[in-house]
């Protein structure tokens, strides 16, 4: 089956789920799942025999997961439900600012920044700093909410280059929308914009997929700076709470 075949052959949420996949570089599990029943539609076709796998609810696929406390805190949701490659990617960036010795507020954003691709791909900056906004500083909500802006424009001054990725997946003529250029020369002249330029500058170098990394050094710097709700994140009735719930929820269809 060709590409523009299967394509067409898809869900709705199918095909959403795979432009996903091809920004992210990423294949979810649902979209597994649905490309292996399509594969057991073509196989009934040509052998009139295959039987055909019973698709999960999300009951059952929540069954599967490692229960959340009652009362989820930020570790709970790194350590449970942030996928594998976001966990990874976000504490290998707050590893290179402790490193760094740089301050305790842009370290934990480096460890926040890129927590809004849990929820989607496109604008995650603005998302991320949405999700964590009533939990900490407006410097790190700053900093977060920025930094997506900031990553499109090099500064050679600070070490800051366009990365080279960035050409694979944007194409070399890509120019950011009008929005993403304002925010950007609103930022530059900024007086946090050194904070959220060291997101992006910490950010490009934490992508070694070999790496063993874990929350525990960063756990005091979250006690000193993140404000855990009593009531568990997702529960707290807060302008993010729905956020944290898909995370906690991500199979859920509505």
């Amino acid at each position: 089956m060709d590409r523009r075949t299967f394509i067409a052959s898809l869900s709705a949420g199918g095909a959403v789920l795979l432009a996903r996949a091809d920004a992210s570089g990423i294949v979810s599990e649902d979209l597994a799942e649905e490309v292996e029943h399509m594969m057991f539609e073509e196989m009934q076709q040509g052998q009139g025999q295959a039987q055909r796998p019973a698709r999960k609810t999300f009951i059952e696929k929540e069954k599967e997961m490692t229960p959340l406390p009652a009362k989820p805190t930020l570790e709970d949701i790194f350590n449970l439900r942030l996928p594998k490659f976001i966990f990874s990617h976000c504490v290998q960036s707050a590893n290179n600012a402790l490193k760094r010795g740089l301050d305790e507020e842009v370290i934990l954003a480096c460890l926040l920044h890129d927590t809004g691709i849990a929820l989607d791909s496109p604008d995650h900056g603005y998302r991320g700093a949405a999700l964590i906004k009533p939990y900490v500083s407006e410097k790190v909500h700053w900093a977060i909410r920025h930094h997506q802006a900031l990553r499109f424009f090099p500064d050679p001054d600070v070490g800051y280059e366009y990365p080279e990725s960035y050409y694979r997946s944007f194409g070399k003529e890509y120019k950011p929308e009008p929005y993403i250029q304002a925010d950007y020369k609103y930022a530059r002249n900024h007086k946090w914009y050194m904070n959220s330029r060291l997101v992006t500058m910490m950010d490009e170098y934490s992508f070694d997929r070999d790496e063993v990394v874990t929350l525990e050094p960063f756990l005091d710097i979250i006690g000193r700076h993140f404000k855990q709700p009593k009531e568990g994140l997702g529960w707290d009735n807060t302008e993010s709470s729905y956020m944290w719930r898909t995370i906690i929820w991500p199979h859920r269809p509505l």
